[in-house]
């Protein structure tokens, strides 16, 4: 179950859309482009997200501390974009759906470690 929570909020986190100009694109594609676009605050946000995702597909994805970590690096991006873009260009569903579905499954994740660290050192302890 923690492994499906978990897989649904990447899931849903590489499923945001981002509006531009024209039209709009993947987060997972604008992180891409971002990197790659020296000299722009926007690309310590997008290394941020990646180092968010790395630390949620690495080993120590169970540690509480590391999860949350990756949760903060991985909604830094959104929140800069939220701060740096009128509010009005994120009143649509493609953005809205994926990011609340991506916080309340992640904020679950993070629950359910919590829970399960609880339940060993309680164990431990009789």
């Amino acid at each position: 179950m923690k492994t499906l929570i978990r897989l649904v909020s990447i899931i849903s986190y590489m499923s945001i859309i981002l509006t531009g100009q024209m039209i709009g694109i993947p987060l997972i594609l604008w992180l891409v482009f971002s990197i790659f676009n020296f000299g722009n605050i926007d690309q310590l946000f997008a290394i941020f997200g990646f180092i968010g995702i790395i630390l949620n597909l690495s080993k120590l994805k169970n540690n509480i501390v590391v999860a949350i970590l990756s949760f903060l690096l991985m909604l830094s991006p959104i929140v800069s974009r939220l701060v740096q873009v009128p509010i009005e260009m994120f009143e649509y569903l493609g953005f809205q759906i994926p990011l609340i579905i991506f916080i309340l499954t992640y904020l679950t994740y993070i629950l359910i470690i919590a829970k399960e660290k609880i339940l060993i050192s309680k164990s431990n302890k009789n």
